[in-house]
């Protein structure tokens, strides 16, 4: 592994002359999954649905479990239009929560309702550590920053996080209501950053929309100097890809469209330092990289506010609707929607903010795309019962993922 390693930053240059070939792409492809421990294959889903519910009008939901690493499993919301569209299969569209987000945060079920009203499957799940994968069945926690162990505990941690998002295409791709070639992601914060990951690896993902992120940056800057064991580490880890932001949106580019939309004045991911000029130089090194223009990532900004999740508001969802075709919405109905100021409807609704970030600069300025998304409840979007998850916990909960990740040699 160390040999291949030390060979890559010469296969870089060789792109930079040539472009990147097919087998280039594969190579770094299975380089990175390499690195991060994700097996190939990846676990058989064992998917359960635990029960049904409809959160909201002229949408239906599942409480359902897939398998992860390990042997565990990831609790999950899915969100289905009702009644189903006609005429064919719908696409599907995976929220990627950022630092103590889960599936009970607002902008998960916003979005999985929101998407669903427009005719997609979205997929909503806890990220290791948080909400039903928690040990006190928390969120908010962050519970993954108190692991400690090394770079390759660190490598392990992050393979975790962006397997999650593998096993979250591989589950709605075995729906079959699900289209399998238009199927998207959107990632917020970090989930920006694991999404910035597997959107490298994962070819089967149509689409990705990073938000509050996306910049990702040179040696020893933001990104190396982030949170340790689920970005920094694993970030620096990449050193052998060269110039890593460009190798890795130079690998989005070879599998489809990515949209980078953040706030200008996002101080939460060091966007003042990364303004438009930083992300048209990033554009250049990766089209150089790649030999040519073709699907290399789009870029949006708004100015004056910071860190949102703007993968629900309406220049986001234009986008989405020309990636992946929503059944239930055109362009023109999109750009006429009202939109939900969110600090007042979570106020209204009782939907619950983390006070870090329901600011009127951050989360609760976002004006959200469409309206009539009421406050789900935790017993609402609770996979298990408080029984069955007291005997179950360990399928789920971090802290025996570690168990299992510092036995492997």
């Amino acid at each position: 592994m160390r040999r291949i390693f030390l060979l890559l930053p010469l296969l870089s240059s060789i792109c930079l002359a040539d472009g990147l070939t097919v087998e280039q792409e594969r190579i770094w492809r299975a380089q990175i999954r390499s690195n991060f421990f994700i097996a190939g294959p990846l676990p058989s889903l064992a998917a359960q649905t635990h029960r049904r519910f409809e959160p909201a009008s002229g949408v239906t939901a599942e409480a359902v479990t897939y398998a992860s690493q390990f042997g565990m499993h990831v609790p999950a919301i899915l969100y289905l239009p009702k009644p189903m569209p006609k005429g064919g299969k719908i696409p599907g569209f995976i929220v990627v929560n950022g630092h103590g987000g889960d599936k009970y945060s607002w902008y998960a079920f916003y979005t999985g309702v929101t998407y669903a009203r427009a005719g997609a499957a979205v997929l909503t799940f806890d990220p290791a550590g948080e909400g039903e994968r928690n040990k006190a069945r928390k969120s908010g926690t962050r519970a993954h920053d108190g692991i400690k162990g090394d770079e390759q505990l660190a490598r392990r941690l992050c393979g975790l996080l962006m397997s999650d998002v593998m096993q979250g295409v591989s589950y709605l791709s075995s729906r079959p209501e699900v289209d399998a070639t238009r199927i998207g992601a959107g990632g917020y914060s970090l989930g920006s950053f694991v999404l910035a990951l597997t959107g490298a690896v994962e070819t089967r993902l149509r689409a990705c929309v990073l938000v509050g992120g996306g910049n990702l940056d040179g040696p020893n800057e933001y990104w190396d100097n982030a949170k340790p064991m689920c970005q920094g580490l694993p970030y620096r880890s990449l050193n052998f890809l060269g110039d890593r932001p460009a190798a890795i949106y130079a690998l989005h580019a070879a599998r489809g469209p990515t949209l980078m939309f953040n706030g200008l004045a996002d101080s939460v991911v060091n966007m003042q330092n990364t303004p438009p000029p930083f992300f048209k130089n990033l554009r250049e090194r990766t089209v150089k990289l790649r030999g040519k223009a073709d699907g290399v990532f789009e870029t949006g900004f708004v100015p004056a506010v910071s860190h949102r999740p703007f993968f629900i508001t309406k220049p986001v969802a234009l986008w989405l609707e020309r990636q992946l075709d929503f059944p239930n919405w055109t362009a023109r109905e999109i750009e006429t929607m009202p939109e939900t100021h969110i600090s007042e409807w979570a106020a209204t609704n009782g939907a619950a903010m983390d006070k870090l970030y329901a600011t009127e600069q951050r989360e609760g300025g976002v004006r959200a795309v469409g309206t009539g998304v009421p406050g789900l409840t935790r017993e609402q979007l609770s996979v298990l019962s408080d029984d069955e998850w007291e005997r179950r916990k360990e399928e789920f909960v971090i802290e025996k993922w570690v168990e299992a990740a510092k036995a492997v040699k």
